[in-house]
């Protein structure tokens, strides 16, 4: 639940209701009161403040995940996929982008303005594995540049990971991380 809570919205909430109580007391005379609310009330509003302006929200699940696939993601899910998928849903601080120091190692963030956009993420099986599709806007990195990535994502990702990237829309791009790990009796 923690994860879902903007820590900045609570700081300003908590820090502007002390704060205000503060100055409630300093009117009304209640020394005690007052100092509490001013001492801890406007730190706690300025940093809630500061939470705010560095804060990235959670991306969105384009598509709900089927309780099968959930199932999946259990038993075969890496826990690379499982830190990407908890990272990019949560609240992040000090960052301007989601996984931008992730494209910055693969070459694929030349500058922040040709930086591609991690919009939404998907769980899916494909080929009997569990894959999680990272789904980025890509306006400036053609299609044949993250291919020649695609490697080295593979290496950057793995173990017991492979990359495929496709392009479903002109400026989207497509990464999808499959486990390894499959279902049937066949795996390898």
């Amino acid at each position: 639940m923690l994860r879902q809570t903007s820590l900045g919205t609570l700081g300003l909430a908590v820090g502007g209701i002390i704060t205000v109580v503060g100055f409630y007391a300093y009117f009304n005379d209640y020394a005690t009161l007052n100092l509490a609310g001013f001492f801890y009330g406007i730190p706690l509003l300025l940093g809630g403040l500061a939470l705010k302006a560095a804060e990235l929200k959670p991306l969105p699940f384009s598509q709900p995940t089927p309780p099968e696939i959930l199932d999946l993601r259990e038993q075969l899910a890496t826990p690379i996929q499982n830190q990407i998928r908890k990272d990019v849903t949560r609240y992040r601080y000090g960052q301007e982008a989601h996984l931008d120091d992730t494209l910055a190692r693969l070459g694929l963030s030349p500058s922040d303005e040709a930086r591609p956009l991690l919009e939404g993420i998907r769980e899916m099986k494909i080929d009997d594995a569990y894959a999680l599709i990272l789904e980025f806007d890509s306006p400036k990195i053609p299609l044949s540049t993250w291919q020649e990535k695609q490697e080295k994502m593979t290496k950057f990702f793995g173990p017991g990971i492979r990359v495929e990237v496709n392009q479903p829309a002109e400026n989207r791009v497509e990464v999808a991380l499959i486990s390894l790990n499959r279902t049937d009796k066949n795996a390898a």
